[in-house]
């Protein structure tokens, strides 16, 4: 798109004539007769550079000038000015404008002077949005990473963050789901408000209730008084629940009507009581199949899931590892008066090999460990854990002589399988995307191989394979 000029002067000649030589140097120029004119075209569309004559009659130019720069600052101002006014051209410098030309103005002289301004625009804005960017990175906590799969979460949670969509967060355990749902919540229009968090695997189920909607007095035994739940406290913020897969099947159709309604009825009251709080949900369990073997609703999942937003495990982010791994050696590092300890290549390579079953968590504890174990001035492959010492990964080695020995390409398919089943903890579902199969095709080999995990067991299971989801109805 053309640089855009708005051309402000009284006299039509000299308008028509700037207006030409800019237009010939590759501008879109609008022209105007007056300062009101102008002010009144500012309004209806936006321009890159603003040329203004300083002897208007009506509003002169430095009247113009203080209007625009007091209402849109980020546009650069040009003043042309007669061979006698320097000193009205250093008055308009002063409040504000960008740079100044005297008359006759040279055309040369002039589109670079506008050229150079629009590249001083480009360059502020720019600044400006990594002025954005790095406040909505320090809304995103300690999350850290440079990888693609981390890029794009952190794309989606900028993009997600200005709705009111509930987000379902699917991870591995210690992936950091609840640093998600934080960073969701810090960067929408709710920052403001509080951010509540319940784990539901760790309230027994019989408390549920009453932690999500509130209790009224002489509800139960030891309901000494009335309390609010977390979703009436969460009200304009954000209400997380964690864990969301362990939530009893009895409470789920009361979580859903309170979703639907946006309105909680407080164990032993009568009165419902309305809320106005997002909902972000995380779960390590592969939710599809949850409702397919009748552990999860299927129109909660529906419900909750408007926005899914998958957290890729700690393995599958490359050189995030060392990247995280640093951070957390300063950390420790600085807490326990060791400032300046570094990690050693060879402990980093075997960092960078291990598989991290317990993800972001498992290697925010090594660092630790290892932190606290150091004796020199880095941390040397004797301070790691021995499990992470003596890793190795895995790998299918073709090396017989006798081809007896050599496996199949079934069983070759079939190990592998089982091999993607348990670093995605079982998750049949995100075991199919990354084999590039749909469920039903996985489920088909899973009982070819006589094992829902893809073991050794002979005989086929009798059950069929799960049919496809269907769509939710409207509430």
């Amino acid at each position: 798109m053309k640089d855009r000029v708005l051309l402000v002067d009284d006299d039509a000649d000299q308008l028509e004539l700037l207006s030409t030589a800019l237009t010939r140097q590759g501008f879109q120029v609008t022209t105007c007769g007056s300062g009101r004119e102008a002010l009144e075209s500012l309004v209806k569309e936006d321009v890159d550079v603003i040329l203004t004559d300083l002897g208007m009659a009506e509003m002169t130019g430095i009247q113009l000038c203080e209007r625009i720069i007091g209402t849109k600052p980020d546009i650069p101002v040009i003043v042309v000015t007669g061979q006698g006014s320097m000193e009205s051209a250093v008055a308009a410098m002063r409040v504000g404008a960008y740079d100044f030309l005297t008359k006759p103005v040279d055309t040369k002289i002039l589109g670079l002077c506008v050229a150079r301004a629009v590249k001083h625009r480009r360059l502020s804005e720019e600044v400006k949005r990594l002025r954005e960017i790095a406040v909505d990175r320090d809304s995103m906590g300690t999350m850290l990473g440079e990888s693609t799969a981390m890029k794009k979460v952190f794309d989606l949670i900028a993009r997600v963050a200005g709705s009111e969509a509930s987000v379902l967060i699917h991870g591995e355990t210690g992936t950091g789901k609840e640093l998600i749902a934080r960073a969701i919540h810090n960067t929408s229009t709710r920052k403001n408000g509080p951010f509540v968090a319940i784990n539901c695997a760790a309230v027994p189920p019989t408390l549920l209730e009453s932690e999500l909607f509130g209790h009224a007095r002489g509800a139960f035994t030891d309901a000494k008084a009335q309390r609010s739940g977390l979703f009436a406290q969460a009200n304009g913020g954000t209400i997380f629940l964690d864990e969301i897969g362990e939530m009893p099947v009895e409470m789920q159709p009361k979580l859903l009507r309170a979703l639907q309604e946006r309105v909680v009825r407080p164990v032993g009251s009568n009165q419902e009581v309305p809320f106005d709080s997002r909902l972000v949900v995380a779960t390590n369990r592969d939710l599809e199949t949850e409702v397919y073997e009748k552990r999860f609703r299927e129109d909660l999942y529906y419900r909750i899931n408007v926005v899914q937003l998958q957290l890729p495990p700690l393995r599958a982010r490359g050189g995030d590892v060392l990247l995280l791994a640093k951070h957390f050696l300063e950390r420790f590092a600085k807490r326990s008066g060791k400032d300046g300890l570094s990690l050693s290549r060879q402990a980093a390579e075997r960092l960078s090999s291990y598989d991290w079953p317990g993800n972001v968590r498992e290697l925010e504890n090594c660092m630790e460990r290892s932190v606290a174990l150091a004796r020199y001035d880095q941390v040397t492959l004797e301070d790691l854990p021995e499990k992470i010492r003596a890793y190795r990964a895995d790998r299918f080695v073709v090396s017989a002589d006798d081809p007896a020995e050599i496996l199949s390409l079934d069983e070759l398919e079939r190990r592998y399988i089982v091999r993607v089943l348990k670093l995605v903890d079982g998750n049949k579902s995100r075991a199919a995307q990354v084999l590039g199969l749909d469920r039903r095709t996985l489920y088909r080999k899973l009982e070819r191989y006589g094992s829902e995990n893809g073991g050794a067991e002979s005989g086929p299971k009798s059950s069929s394979p799960p049919p496809p989801m269907k769509a939710a109805a409207p509430s």
